[in-house]
């Protein structure tokens, strides 16, 4: 019998128009989008069903956005499809802003908090640095030690640390824009596969956030937190997650540190998981499961289609 984790995306798999279909076909998915508009004060909902792409890609929308989406997709997959969450998912976990999600869809807190948290999350981010002053470098094909070795030669005299270990050669660094140029010239002379910077607006998980953590942990120190009724992975310990405060403190931290992916996915497995469902918009997290441990079965549901093949399946 196969132990399933649900897995949240994060930013970059938003696209314009995701979960327009759910929300035109369940009165339940609807509720989600429009639960979130009431939450932010906004037609938020507008910006994701019809774009333009460029609002939808701000931080402190695609934030609360992606967290909508996958927030539908589970809310019709429990009041359409009769699933029992706590009777057939192990863990849950996301990945940065999915984690936010994880946790709304564990019921730690409810969908609404988690839409006024990732706003708060987003605009502090975005204020953190300013524009033009940091940003983030993709590495294929690098180790974590090459990683490591890079980041410290590139980022003298700046910042430079590694800010996603996604798994399957796919490191993420971020720091201000002179050392990611440097890692970026570094990395070609030491014959990794490829290196490219990304096109964000700010340098994630990484010190130089450390004014959006200190606003997160103060807005996290006023947000009614519960135990999640299924076991939630924190990216920044890719360990198990329940007590309130603990929740509280990996929010905060994850900020500035590192998202543990790999390692995340790794202890998912190492507890008995087999099969990851990515629940929400695109296919990103699915494909670094797959490249982690090929062993282990994925799919991505975001679509009524896809809710029914999975329902199915169950």
């Amino acid at each position: 019998m196969a132990v399933y984790a649900f897995i949240f995306p994060g930013q970059g798999s938003q696209s314009v128009g995701m979960g327009a279909e759910l929300a035109a076909a369940f009165p339940s998915a609807r509720a989600v989008f429009e639960e979130v508009d009431d939450a932010l004060g906004e037609k938020l909902s507008q910006t994701i069903f019809e774009g333009p792409m460029e609002a939808l890609t701000s931080t402190e929308n695609a934030q609360p956005a992606l967290m909508a989406v996958s927030m539908a997709v589970l809310r019709v997959l429990e009041e359409q499809g009769g699933l029992d969450l706590a009777g057939k998912v192990t863990l849950l976990a996301g990945h940065s802003l999915g984690e936010y999600a994880a946790l709304a869809a564990g019921r730690a807190f409810g969908v609404a908090d988690a839409a006024r948290l990732l706003r708060t999350r987003g605009l502090a981010m975005q204020k953190a640095v300013p524009a033009g002053e940091g940003g983030m470098a993709a590495l294929i094909g690098a180790t974590l030690a090459q990683t490591q070795e890079i980041c410290e030669k590139a980022g003298q005299g700046g910042v430079l640390e590694i800010a996603n270990d996604n798994g399957g050669g796919q490191i993420v660094i971020s720091g201000t824009m002179a050392a990611i140029d440097n890692a970026i010239t570094l990395a070609k002379e030491m014959k990794i596969k490829r290196a490219v910077k990304l096109p964000v607006s700010a340098p994630f998980h990484c010190s130089l956030m450390r004014p959006a953590e200190d606003v997160m942990a103060e807005a996290l120190a006023k947000a009614d937190i519960a135990a999640p009724i299924i076991p939630v992975i924190a990216n920044v310990t890719a360990d198990k997650v329940s007590d309130p405060d603990a929740i509280r403190q990996a929010l905060t931290k994850q900020v500035t540190g590192r998202v543990r992916w790999r390692e995340s996915v790794e202890a998912m497995t190492g507890m008995g998981v087999d099969t990851f469902i990515e629940i929400g918009a695109g296919k990103v997290l699915s494909g670094l499961v797959r490249r982690i441990d090929p062993e282990v079965s994925t799919s991505s549901v975001g679509s009524p289609a896809e809710i029914e093949t999975l329902l199915k399946s169950f």
